[in-house]
């Protein structure tokens, strides 16, 4: 009886000690007598005691493999140090554990020989310049390089390219050149539109002067002009008003003696005096001295 029980707790720790649990985003390589059997998914699995093995356990999250530096030569012969890093999941369990021995040695040396392939074909300046190009083609190479081996490669990056000492300060005065030359452009473009902006504000004022000078004299002439037709309408009603009233020759001779009155205050040197005018003066001159007695 105790040994019964004894083989009845064997065989119960036996069963407790082969039921795996595989948990989420990780999968189980199962061999039998050596040979693949099959790959447990999440969930509970028994396998068989002494039969059956966990032969690789393999996590089927996203990976990351940050590569050190690695010396590669440019088109223009520089030699540059350029880090990689390669995200990479596994999708087929049976082909990473079975494809390859080593797999993230062999994708080390994979991505090192890709990127040298693909730096010796650009220049210094196409390197620095075309990191987008570079990550698609080594992701496509890499990609399929490695799909015998049950590994997708998501996404590479160049973490770092670092140019020679000597070149590093080439490209750093140079920059420093072209940050001054587009100072200056900028400088220059700025004083040209102060120029310009100068200039057509003097235009735009010289032309309001003008227009200010211009209705100036308009509003004179017409100024000029209405004193002017306001002067010959008076004197016109005058005559109008003289002619109405008929005046005598003694009164046309009296108005005639003030007109000359009025000539002769002036500037003019020499005053010819008509006939008719110094005998009508002559009896004006007796008229007022009879008025004074």
């Amino acid at each position: 009886m105790a040994i019964l029980i004894v083989i009845a707790i064997v065989i119960l720790a036996l069963i407790i000690i082969n039921i795996r649990v595989v948990q989420q985003a990780r999968a189980f390589v199962i061999e039998r007598l050596g040979a693949y059997k099959e790959t447990w998914n999440v969930g509970l699995h028994v396998k068989m005691p002494f039969i059956d093995r966990v032969a690789k356990i393999v996590s089927l999250k996203e990976q990351v493999a940050d590569f050190p530096p690695q010396p590669v030569i440019t088109k223009d012969n520089v030699t540059m140090q350029i880090d990689t890093v390669v995200y990479f999941q596994i999708t087929d369990p049976k082909l990473f554990t079975y494809g390859i021995e080593q797999p993230m040695v062999a994708i080390e040396n994979l991505s090192a020989t890709t990127l040298r392939n693909i730096i010796g074909d650009l220049e210094l300046d196409q390197c620095l310049t075309s990191r987008d190009i570079i990550n698609s083609k080594m992701r496509s190479i890499l990609d399929e390089a490695t799909d015998p081996w049950g590994i997708k490669v998501n996404r590479v990056e160049l973490k770092n390219i670092l140019p020679p000492k000597e070149i590093q300060n080439a490209m750093e005065k140079q920059m420093k050149a072209e940050r001054e030359r587009r100072e200056a452009i900028l400088r220059a473009e700025g004083e040209k539109r102060a120029a310009i902006l100068e200039a057509e504000g003097e235009k735009e004022s010289a032309i309001l002067r003008a227009d200010a000078k211009k209705q100036q004299q308009i509003l004179e002439a017409e100024g000029e002009a209405q004193a002017i037709l306001k002067v010959q309408t008076a004197t016109a009603e005058g005559i109008r008003l003289i002619n109405e009233a008929a005046p005598s020759d003694a009164v046309l001779r009296i108005k005639a003696l003030e007109a000359f009155t009025s000539a002769a205050n002036g500037t003019a040197t020499k005053i010819i005096i008509p006939s008719e005018i110094q005998g009508l003066a002559g009896l004006a001159a007796g008229v007022i001295e009879a008025t004074k007695e």
